[in-house]
């Protein structure tokens, strides 16, 4: 498409290259020789370009599209049919309306032989094709501009199409059949294994928010320079923790909906995995509450889906203070595992979350975004792991 467009910019700029040479040719003539023949050419060649953009002007009031998609609430990657009409219903002809769709976000799958229409009064254009959107969000789609030329192709007017076309994007549900990132304790995200029973009472931890006072083991406590607990016979760590950064980082579409629409879609493969298997999920977030805080199983994943789907990201949120919440109720260091999806990683995350892997709990972090972060992911340990994802990544290979 820009191929075309440079083409059609040089044939253009040739043409009034060659106007321009006519016109002071006929300024030449009526300067030496005059006459009525000489002026009559020089004064059509001079107010030959306002006709030509009031030409224009008049087809850009008068033209029509139709656009018809089959549905407005689609899923990411879901083809989805469409059709549009170019139609003249004018007694004038159309000589030229090129059109070109949205591509940042949604593509057509079969795009028309050529993109630039010349329609006869009454004439039109019907054409039948597909297209798939990329993000999850509510864009528009379809024909995005119309540009108008004239008869002579001196001018070139480009516009807004009419009947702009807005769908809402659920984000895609991308199935795995295991998480790679623990394969090597998969016995943990199995239900028997994560409500194993804890050590004997002579085994200690660290103090987390919570504990009773006659849990504290005061020559563990003494030893260590920090509060130990007991760990009592029949205490279990369960269920899975699943934290997920709902902060907006870019004011551009184009350069957040890719990153969420990709944080999303692991959010919701990890939910998907884990009520299939029956493993409780503790959802939590940037927020202090929002929508189920627990999935028990395959039957809570359909109301976690539609509030996935209505979540809104906020630029003034501070996801920090989610974690900081988790780590002062005490809320991971009573689970196998606890994944966090993030768009952002850095050494205070880590040294935040540092006492939840130092407890026994494996720690997760799946990091959705472009930046390279080696270093951070070169940090990675036994019960901390770090994983890059891009929005260009196969999900089914990173989890």
């Amino acid at each position: 498409m820009r191929g075309l467009r440079k083409e059609q910019g040089i044939c253009m700029r040739m043409r009034r290259a060659v106007y321009g040479v006519l016109w002071l040719l006929s300024l030449v003539v009526i300067s030496f020789y005059g006459g009525t023949v000489s002026y009559g050419i020089f004064f059509a060649l001079t107010f030959l370009p306002f006709l030509l953009l009031l030409y224009i002007f008049c087809v850009r009031l008068r033209y029509k599209i139709y656009q018809e998609i089959g549905s407005r609430n689609i899923v990411s990657g879901q083809s989805v049919p469409y059709y549009f009409v170019l139609q003249n219903e004018d007694r004038f002809a159309f000589a030229s309306i090129g059109i070109s769709f949205y591509s940042d976000f949604s593509y057509v799958e079969e795009l028309p032989e050529k993109m630039e229409y010349e329609l006869l009064p009454g004439e039109k254009y019907r054409y039948e094709t597909s297209f798939v959107c990329r993000y999850r969000g509510e864009y528009e789609v379809g024909i995005k501009e119309v540009t108008i030329s004239d008869f002579l192709r001196l001018f070139r007017v480009r516009c807004a199409a009419k009947g702009i076309q807005k769908v809402i994007v659920a984000p895609k549900l991308i199935r795995i059949r295991e998480i790679r990132s623990i394969a090597n304790v998969s016995a943990m995200v199995q239900r028997e294994v994560l409500k194993q029973a804890a050590q004997q009472d002579i085994v200690t931890r660290e103090y987390v928010n919570g504990d009773a006072l006659k849990q504290i083991h005061w020559k563990a406590t003494a030893r260590e320079q920090k509060l130990m607990s007991r760990r009592l016979i029949g205490e279990e760590k369960e269920g899975v923790l699943l934290y997920y950064d709902t902060k907006r980082y870019d004011e551009k579409p184009e350069m957040f909906l890719p990153l969420e629409n990709r944080l999303l879609e692991t959010v919701l493969s990890l939910a998907l995995f884990l009520c299939e298997k029956n493993i409780p999920v503790s959802l939590r977030c940037g927020r202090d509450t929002f929508g189920k805080d627990r999935l028990n199983g395959i039957g809570d994943f359909g109301d976690f889906y539609e509030q996935i789907r209505e979540l809104v990201f906020d630029q003034a949120e501070d996801w920090k203070q989610g974690i900081c919440r988790i780590l002062d109720r005490g809320e991971a260091f009573h689970k196998q595992v606890a994944f966090f999806v993030l768009q952002e990683m850095d050494l205070e995350i880590l040294e935040m979350t540092k006492k939840i892997s130092q407890n026994g709990v494996i720690v997760v972090f799946y990091v959705i975004t472009e930046e390279r972060i080696e270093d951070l992911c070169a940090m990675s340990d036994e019960n901390r792991r770090i994983f890059r994802i891009t929005p260009q990544d196969k999900l089914e290979e990173m989890l």
